[in-house]
């Protein structure tokens, strides 16, 4: 679920807090770049509960409807319960594994908080997407996917009051909202009728050598912040380190920190990755600047020797 540059932004985001905190316990930023990594799998796993309790709810509006007297816009439809058999939302309503998820880690966020369910509902039954999907006559497990994707994209995940209660409960899911939304949208995409349960509850990590990478990448950075900030001074003569941002400032130290730690990272991919996450937190002319200055660290460690890469296609 988490890719390496996932894991080099909850690094950066880390080292920010540091310094914002003046806190220089190595070991309490391991435990938040930690906690941090395993909030982003809480943020899908309530995410992903959230389509189940709008389902949910749809079943009891549905019961609801089937005992009244008088007549329901529902009653217009061809067949009234057509979004509570859609047979996706029917798979993760219904999903064993994810109900044992969320127990265990006692996640009963929109049992406590069921007005932005009902919020979500409200903007779900009122859209076109909704009316387009109970009218077109249409039934596949294709056609209740596609209305799932499109509720989604264009309801759930804009929606400022869901953002506005993650924002509040954690703040580092302001930055891991666009990332999650974006798996869960690929995840939703690749299902189909036949999917284990356990698709839909991917692993956090690949591997323990991403957690692993995480934690020294962390503190090789940190360890050695007095030598990269000398590398840096050394290339931007003209810069006082005070006019250097500090978010543009951690990221070259990281960037410095991969080329020469990490032999088995290609330096092309270590200048790319932090290229794009200057691109996507810090400024146009910052990620101008940041490039400027790690293409000269780059071409001046490989001509004195100290830029060693292993493995086929990394030197």
């Amino acid at each position: 679920m988490l890719t390496r540059r996932h894991i080099r932004v909850k690094v950066m985001q880390c080292i920010y807090a540091l310094i914002q905190s003046k806190d220089d316990s190595l070991e309490k930023q391991q435990k938040f770049l930690k906690v941090s990594i395993e909030n982003m799998y809480v943020l899908y796993l309530l995410i992903l509960s959230l389509l189940a309790e709008l389902h949910q709810l749809a079943e009891k509006h549905a019961k609801h409807a089937s005992k009244k007297y008088l007549a329901t816009a529902e009653d217009d439809f061809p067949d009234p319960k057509k979004f509570v058999n859609n047979q996706l939302l029917v798979q993760i309503s219904t999903n064993q594994q994810l109900r044992k998820q969320l127990s265990k880690r006692k996640l009963n966020n929109w049992y406590l908080n069921e007005e932005y369910v009902k919020i979500i509902y409200k903007e779900v039954v009122a859209s076109n997407i909704y009316k387009h999907y109970m009218t077109n006559g249409k039934s596949s497990y294709e056609n209740d996917k596609e209305v799932v994707l499109q509720l989604y994209k264009d309801i759930i995940a804009p929606n400022d009051k869901i953002y506005e209660y993650f924002e509040d409960d954690k703040l580092t899911w302001v930055d891991d909202i666009p990332i999650v939304n974006t798996f869960l949208v690929k995840k939703l995409r690749k299902a189909t009728q036949n999917v284990s349960e356990s698709f839909f509850l991917p692993t956090l990590l690949k591997d323990e050598q991403d957690m692993d990478y995480a934690n020294e990448l962390l503190s090789k950075t940190l360890l050695n912040d007095s030598q990269w900030e000398k590398e840096i001074e050394g290339k931007t003569p003209n810069w006082d380190n005070d006019r250097i941002a500090e978010i543009d400032s951690i990221i070259l130290k990281m960037a410095i920190c991969e080329l020469l730690n990490f032999p088995s990272i290609p330096e092309r991919v270590t200048l790319n990755e932090y290229l794009e996450i200057a691109k996507e937190y810090s400024t146009p002319k910052s990620s101008i600047f940041i490039n400027g200055v790690l293409d000269k660290l780059a071409k001046e460690y490989k001509s004195t020797g100290r830029l060693q890469k292993i493995g086929r296609g990394l030197q």
